[in-house]
């Protein structure tokens, strides 16, 4: 027996967290009758799953993809303002879910998959993977400016842990700045960088975890290599292979 949302998980309908909130919402059914209980143990090998009317299956093989998300689309699957949304530039029918997401300003690396384990890992602050931005913010910040990103900034929901933070470049448009965080909280950068006083201009995602973007173009896409997709599997812990 296997907890309800860790099977809706390994079937890749979403991450853990977000299967617990369709299990409460009352949108899971298994064997014909609603589960809304969290903790619920069932038999994937035995039982039917059902979510939103619709049988999940675990016998298929995952799907991982890399997007160079461009500015104006949401990391949504759906959007009820009717705003574009990554799933727009990606015009295949298995059903993926993005992993980290991205507002709709920003740009750069968005990893889509049906691999649940592995979006729950990547995105569950208890793991602490790295991202890495580059940032164009207004102005020059001093050494001082830096050193208070470095050290964590007060906002409104919570002291942030600290950052990784250099100076790339500066130019006429203002200064180039890399971050690497482990935190993925809400704009947490555009905030933060409010918060010196140096507002973000620009936003570009380049790397989550072991995976970087390259030179993948803006409004592409591309499958993860199988080296790429084993490191990555292996940087969180989990074996080769979905189980």
């Amino acid at each position: 027996m296997e907890r309800l949302h860790k099977v809706l998980a390994r079937a890749g309908v979403a991450s853990r967290r977000k299967c617990e909130e369709l299990i409460a919402a009352g949108r899971v059914k298994v064997n014909g009758e609603v589960v809304s209980t969290l903790g619920s143990k069932v038999d994937p090998d035995r039982d039917s799953i059902e979510v939103d009317g619709k049988p999940i299956t675990l016998s298929h093989k995952r799907t991982y993809l890399m997007l160079h998300k461009p500015v104006g689309y949401v990391c949504t699957v759906q959007d009820p303002q009717g705003r574009p949304t990554i799933m727009d530039l990606i015009p295949l029918k298995e059903r993926l879910y993005p992993v980290g997401r991205l507002d709709k300003d920003s740009e750069g690396l968005v990893l889509l998959t049906d691999d649940g384990e592995l979006a729950h890992r990547l995105t569950h602050p208890s793991h602490e993977h790295e991202k890495e931005y580059h940032v164009l913010v207004e102005g020059q910040p001093d050494v001082n400016a830096l050193q208070h990103l470095r050290e964590g900034v007060v906002l409104n929901d919570g002291f942030t842990w600290p950052a990784d933070v250099t100076v790339l470049k500066q130019n006429a448009e203002g200064t180039w700045l890399r971050f690497v965080i482990h935190e993925g909280r809400k704009r947490q950068l555009r905030r933060m960088c409010q918060a010196i006083g140096h507002p973000v201009r620009r936003l570009i995602r380049v790397r989550i975890g072991p995976l970087r973007l390259g030179d993948l173009p803006p409004g592409q896409y591309r499958p993860l290599t199988e080296e790429e997709r084993l490191l990555l599997r292996r940087t969180v812990g989990l074996p080769d292979e979905p189980e």
